[in-house]
């Protein structure tokens, strides 16, 4: 049988076993947090000034501290290595076996430190690395792509990874470091540089227009075929226009629905319906004779963009400064302005 004495040491041999779990998670959580109030570095700083400076009022100035500072240091430094580091008198100081053990690697590791430092600078300096942009599918293919052979002759050491899709990309959750967005933005924490103002035009095929003929005016299109966006992009099947100096929304239909950009100006092309389309696409289409403009005298003018958005840095790295800037000069005068209709 157990009697009191046993069981008392028992109890204090082992404590409260339920308990055990909240002890050792405490223990961690005071080793992480010794880790995070981890002074070795400026420990072998202040060594390494004593040695070097020679002493501890001139290691005291030339580390822009107090000479309290220096001395507290050291006395901390070897309580907790449990060794002589310094010898010290009113002549001066004299290094232990200890001590210039100490000061050689500790002069190895601060200067390994500030050397990588340096090269992390330097690295971070130049413009290089992985560069993710996500685009829009037909502005992609028409605009960007074309342009980024020459931005990468000129930054040879960029590997650059695109995306091209229609769908609005999360920068954070999906790894990108730029985004070409057009449109009206939501609110948003991004930076934002403009790289044109975006213009949609409503166009047909010539021979969609000599099978069903020309809408006169924006009410016309309810007895026309017209191509619908799905998806986020719902909100572009309502068209805006000008009717009587005031605008107007017209609710469009169709028998063909896209996510893709390129698909539904694919089908206009085709003569399957009436588009309403990003003028850098129907520019060039309509000076080759392949796309008719309709309702022009009804057109609105869309207050929108075509921007590349970033994650709000104080100093973006040099890859995503050198695309952004490429592409805001490239579009400067968008090329697709240059054809006179």
């Amino acid at each position: 049988m157990t009697g009191p004495r046993e069981v008392r040491s028992t109890l204090l041999q082992y404590p409260d076993r339920a308990n055990q779990p909240k002890l050792a998670a405490a223990r961690a959580a005071g080793k992480r947090g010794e880790q995070l109030k981890d002074n070795r570095l400026l420990e072998m700083r202040v060594v390494r000034a004593i040695v070097e400076a020679g002493g501890f009022s001139a290691a005291a100035r030339q580390l822009g501290v107090s000479q309290a500072f220096i001395s507290q240091a050291i006395h901390g430094l070897e309580k907790r290595l449990g060794v002589k580091l310094l010898h010290r008198s009113t002549r001066g100081h004299r290094l232990t076996a200890e001590g210039e053990y100490y000061v050689t690697e500790a002069a190895r590791i601060t200067d390994s430190v500030d050397q990588f430092e340096s090269d992390f600078l330097s690295l971070r300096a130049q413009v290089s690395g992985s560069l993710r942009i996500t685009i829009p599918v037909a502005f992609g293919y028409d605009q960007i792509l074309p342009r980024l052979p020459q931005f990468m002759e000129q930054h040879p050491d960029i590997e650059i990874t695109v995306n091209l899709n229609d769908e609005v990309a999360n920068l954070i959750e999906n790894g990108f470091d730029v985004a070409i967005r057009m449109g009206v933005m939501e609110n948003s924490t991004l930076i934002r540089r403009k790289l044109c103002d975006l213009r949609r035009l409503v166009v047909a095929a010539p021979s969609y227009i000599a099978k069903y003929g020309l809408p006169d005016t924006p009410t016309d299109l309810s007895g026309h075929n017209c191509l619908m966006w799905f998806g986020r992009r719902e909100h572009l099947n309502r068209w805006p226009f000008i009717v009587d100096g005031e605008q107007r929304i017209i609710q469009i239909a169709g028998n063909f629905k896209s996510t893709d950009g390129l698909a539904l100006s694919n089908h206009c092309l085709a003569g399957c319906g009436i588009m309403r389309m990003a003028e850098h696409l129907a520019l060039p289409y309509i000076r080759q004779g392949k796309l008719v403009r309709l309702l022009r005298s009804h057109e609105f003018v869309d207050q929108t963009a075509i921007q590349a958005v970033y994650l709000p840095e104080r100093h973006p790295l040099p890859r995503i400064r050198a695309f952004v800037d490429y592409m805001v000069e490239s579009f400067k005068i968008p090329p697709w302005l240059s054809y006179k209709l």
